[in-house]
């Protein structure tokens, strides 16, 4: 069985109720279980959270602001960073705000912690500021903690058919490779990156049955972040470093600018173009290939929910400036980011 096909039968499974423990014999599951407990002593826990980048991107602009929220997890959240500016929302927002050319009020509702089920108590915080887009980056927690991939996949479906039945867009970065985490030693570091990439493809027919945007960050985590982990991981080793959570806001960036409306829908690549799969072959494809997007592609003006056709997109990436100013929104002053209780994710 080829790659594409194995990726597709187990991203089916994920969706449809299977659970990746089932393949592992007894032997080797006790090795996994070892040495997950030794990579997250290692890793250690997220206790503090981190700086909250919210607040008014580009005040000085004109026009009226575009509203952005940020849902997740610590790779949302920016967690290791020391300063607000750091964090991959303040990537994402003063990307928007260059390629725009206006205001763009950022919330940022991400926890350390959180799981995909974690959404749906982030969900109607964002919702009271009617953004006119969420970024979402979600699954690592569901991977390091054995969570059914059934039940992630069902959560996230339920997150992003909420927000877009509230008119909001949604762009869903799915789970990054875990593969290349460097204190999670082998076997376990193949496991996590087969779990990590199948939940990737799997998070990727969600969103997109969902109605939303979906964006592989595999490969965020991968060569490029193999090659040089003391640039793109921070001091624990697993999350991204300043360099680290900007490379994956310029991942999300043109998706994001795409959902509102900023660039046009087929800013893609001259050389890699786009194209219409099946919506399996394209999650299957997009968790290999970072920055890649999957949406929906009707046919014969229709969009069928059950075996339906999908864009596969890899848009140009726009450099991101060195984050401004930011002038904190008058609605969120008073809010204090929470966080889940939970080890590192």
């Amino acid at each position: 069985m080829n790659k594409a096909k194995a990726a597709r039968r187990l991203a089916a499974t994920a969706v449809y109720g299977g659970t990746a423990l089932s393949v592992l014999g007894g032997s080797l599951y006790g090795v996994l279980a070892a040495q997950a407990k030794l990579a997250r002593h290692r890793i250690g826990n997220a206790e503090h959270a981190p700086p909250d980048p919210s607040g008014l991107y580009g005040a000085g602009l004109r026009g009226a602001p575009l509203r952005l929220a940020v849902l997740g997890d610590s790779g949302a959240a920016g967690y290791g960073a020391t300063v607000a500016a750091d964090t991959f929302g303040a990537f994402l927002a003063t990307g928007l705000v260059d390629l725009a050319d206006r205001p763009v009020a950022l919330q940022c509702y991400a926890t350390v912690g959180a799981q995909t089920t974690d959404l749906a108590v982030q969900i109607p915080q964002a919702l009271s500021a009617d953004p006119d887009v969420c970024a979402v980056i979600i699954g690592t927690n569901d991977v390091t903690h054995r969570v059914q991939p059934s039940r992630s996949i069902t959560a996230l479906q339920s997150a992003v058919q909420q927000l877009q039945a509230a008119g909001t867009q949604v762009v869903v970065g799915t789970c990054p490779d875990l593969g290349t985490i460097r204190p999670v030693g082998h076997p376990l570091r193949l496991v996590a990156r087969a779990w990590s990439r199948h939940l990737a493809a799997a998070q990727a027919i969600a969103v997109v049955e969902g109605g939303g945007r979906a964006v592989s960050l595999a490969t965020i985590l991968g060569p490029e972040f193999a090659a040089a982990p003391m640039d793109m991981f921070g001091p624990d080793q697993f999350h991204p470093s300043t360099a680290g959570y900007k490379s994956c806001a310029a991942a999300l960036l043109p998706s994001v600018a795409a959902a509102v409306g900023v660039i046009p829908a087929d800013s893609v690549e001259p050389a890699r173009g786009e194209g219409v799969l099946s919506l399996r072959k394209a999650a299957a494809a997009a968790a290999d290939v970072a920055g890649t997007e999957v949406s929906r592609a009707e046919v014969r003006g229709m969009w069928r929910p059950r075996g339906g056709w999908a864009w596969l997109r890899h848009r140009r990436r726009h450099q991101i400036p060195a984050v401004g100013a930011v002038e904190p929104a008058p609605a969120l002053a008073d809010r204090t980011p929470s966080t889940v209780t939970g080890p590192a994710g």
